[in-house]
């Protein structure tokens, strides 16, 4: 088939390279956000997806809103048979929705209903899900709500970052978008609607849902840490400005308060609502990460501080 593929972050690229690589298909432009400015520079860079694209020669679209008539009417000229979408970044409109005579067919980090919206992944780690998935479903302008091809599940790991979970879906991902595509292709396949039961929704996560809470269970501030990162961080306050936390491993420890720092040798520990979490790394504001117990020495703890 021909195919318009529409993503943007390096989650996405694992499914580009499978379906430019598949003799099957043959993807014929790319869509993706426009160029932004990252770092303290603020040089402007190419999205990942859009980088792997300009290396295979392949035509990369860069419109700030899908509902640009210029790129409605370049995307009938194209004329796909179908778009691919792994995490793209913002909503198809209609108009652009029925120009592919199979529609759009989106690759999404959870196992639908459960966790629509723009962060699954992360929803998933914060509320303790054991198991999650990827799906590919036909796009509908209903947020993540459109009849689902097909899925593959993948178990959470007692550790796993956000960074780490979404890594591994993406290349299973991968492999369920293209055989969706195949599938799509041989007429072989027909979506199926989601269930109406277990529908739960995970919104995007900014930067002060990534503060933690040292007043919740040591599992509820692990869970948390490891949601965010890499993105956007945990954070926290020692006195007055920010740190930024690497994840925190669960004690046995009692005694300490929420929020309250104990340095040793070997460890530095903070309290929670019950027993105490275990510091791992820190980066303190405008620093480079180091290990807790490096940084604890170099600030000389007083007794009792906290971590705000």
């Amino acid at each position: 088939m021909r195919l318009v593929f529409a993503g943007t972050p390096q989650v996405a690229v694992p499914s580009l390279r499978a379906l430019i690589e598949s003799p099957r298909h043959q993807v014929v432009a790319v869509l993706t956000r426009p160029d932004a400015p990252v770092g303290r520079g603020r040089r402007v860079v190419r999205s990942p997806v859009g980088r792997l694209a300009d290396e295979r020669g392949i035509e990369v679209l860069t419109p700030k809103r899908l509902r640009e008539a210029q790129f409605l009417d370049h995307l009938a000229e194209i004329a796909p048979d179908c778009c691919a979408v792994v995490a793209y970044g913002a909503l198809v409109p209609g108009q652009a929705l029925d120009i592919p005579r199979h529609g759009w067919v989106n690759l999404h980090f959870s196992l639908l209903p459960a966790w629509r919206g723009a962060a699954p992944v992360q929803a998933a780690i914060r509320h303790g899900d054991e198991i999650t998935g990827a799906v590919t479903f036909l796009l509908e302008e209903g947020l993540d709500t459109g009849p689902v091809y097909g899925s593959v599940t993948e178990p959470v790991r007692p550790r796993d970052t956000a960074g780490e979970l979404l890594a591994r879906l993406g290349e299973s991902g991968a492999r369920l978008l293209l055989s969706t595509m195949d599938g799509i292709e041989d007429g072989v396949l027909e979506p199926r609607p989601q269930p109406a039961d277990g529908v739960s929704m995970a919104p995007k996560v900014t930067v002060d849902d990534a503060r933690v809470d040292w007043s919740a269970p040591p599992f509820a501030v692990d869970r948390l840490i490891r949601s965010v990162t890499p993105e956007p961080g945990a954070w926290t306050e020692f006195r007055g400005e920010r740190l930024k936390l690497a994840p925190v491993e669960p004690t046995d420890a009692e005694g300490l308060k929420p929020g309250e720092l104990q340095a040793e040798k070997r460890q530095v520990l903070v309290g929670a609502a019950g027993t105490a979490v275990r510091l791992t790394a820190v980066q303190p504001q405008g620093r480079k990460q180091m290990a807790a117990t490096d940084w604890a020495r170099g600030v000389r703890l007083e007794p009792g501080e906290r971590l705000q």
